[in-house]
């Protein structure tokens, strides 16, 4: 493999990690009754239209088949990848539902 392909190969596997992530996310956001678009637009307002969200979307299942996503993962897998904004965002919403 020479350079250039193990630079694209890296690459490619950086976006299936980061679009895993963003399915976690999405995913913990339907098994606790919130809406992903909507608290992601919270963490980053110009971004109305994220693809990678709207991809994870269509692969996230009802709460009812889907495994639990502890607080602690979707916590630890925004921050892997620097989203502390989003982080920030989910830590708040975490926040509410442990009020409840």
């Amino acid at each position: 493999m020479n350079k250039k392909e193990m630079e694209e190969a890296i690459i490619s596997n950086y976006q299936k990690d980061e679009q895993m992530m963003i399915l976690v996310f999405a995913q913990w956001c339907i098994n606790h009754d919130l809406d992903p678009e909507s608290v992601y637009l919270r963490a980053y307002p110009n971004q109305t239209a994220n693809p990678a969200l709207q991809q994870a979307l269509d692969l996230t299942v009802p709460r009812e088949e889907a495994g639990d996503i502890s607080n602690d993962t979707v916590l630890g897998v925004l921050s892997l990848y620097g989203n502390d904004d989003l982080a920030f965002v989910v830590s708040e919403e975490i926040q509410k539902l442990t009020k409840k």
